[in-house]
């Protein structure tokens, strides 16, 4: 009767249950336990050391900008008074990382637009519209990037490629393209891939490797970079299981 009737206890409430069903769909059994018996601060704590830290749309492709309300009213005056290119570039990366790909896209179109042969605005525009599921238009933008540069965005582009790939169902031609970024990084994100698309074809020990690799490079990774992976590790372990 308390709760219903007192706003911040509700809302309280209402976070705890949001934070529990959150750790219950990601199977998190023990956070899960310590939100059901030791509430409300275990919810609290598992909102910043899990929740915030788990994989989102735009997880693993790190750009610039803080993403604050003040760089975007900053930005904002800045491109309405010098109209620049490099502006509208940093605006739409601060949309990406917030999760707003709609303003994203218009603000590296308008970039583009300006200067049609920055390879970072191309690059981040067919980032994009892969989150979109554009993939037939982001494609052809990002293996024009590929191709003037592999190691763009430390491989991060390469990885787009191949997704946009396999998103069109080129199957053969995303496998190479995994294959050419795990010969200069070991992500999760492109081993666990690289090893789905080996068990489409029916290569089930090739896969394995990829997946082994994964659960063994998780051992001896910094903290940061485990919670960042956490959800590939974990496929990694069911896929090969």
């Amino acid at each position: 009767m308390r709760v219903r009737h007192n706003p911040l206890l509700l809302l309280v409430f209402a976070f705890q249950i949001w934070m529990l069903v959150d750790a219950i769909r990601r199977q998190e059994w023990l956070w899960t336990l310590f939100i059901f018996v030791f509430p409300p601060f275990s919810a609290l704590w598992y909102f910043f050391m899990v929740y915030r830290a788990s994989t989102s749309v735009t997880q693993g492709f790190e750009l610039p900008g803080s993403g604050s309300r003040k760089r975007i009213k900053e930005l904002e005056v800045l491109i309405h008074n010098l109209d620049k290119p490099h502006h509208y570039l940093e605006l739409g990366d601060i949309y990406f990382q917030k999760g707003n790909l709609a303003k994203a896209e218009i603000n590296y179109r308008a970039s583009l637009e300006r200067d049609p042969n920055d390879i970072d605005a191309r690059a981040h525009l067919g980032q994009c519209l892969l989150r979109q599921k554009k993939a037939q238009e982001a494609c052809p933008i990002l293996y024009q990037v590929c191709t003037e540069n592999p190691k763009h965005d430390y491989g991060y582009s390469l990885m787009a490629h191949a997704e946009a790939l396999a998103a069109l169902g080129d199957t053969n031609g995303a496998i190479a393209v995994w294959q050419n970024v795990l010969k200069d990084h070991s992500y999760a994100r492109a081993r666990v891939q690289l090893g789905e698309l080996y068990l489409s074809q029916n290569q089930r020990d090739l896969a394995d490797v990829e997946f082994r690799g994964t659960i063994s490079d998780d051992k001896h990774a910094p903290g940061y970079q485990r919670r960042r992976d956490r959800s590939w590790v974990r496929k990694a372990k069911k896929l090969l299981a």
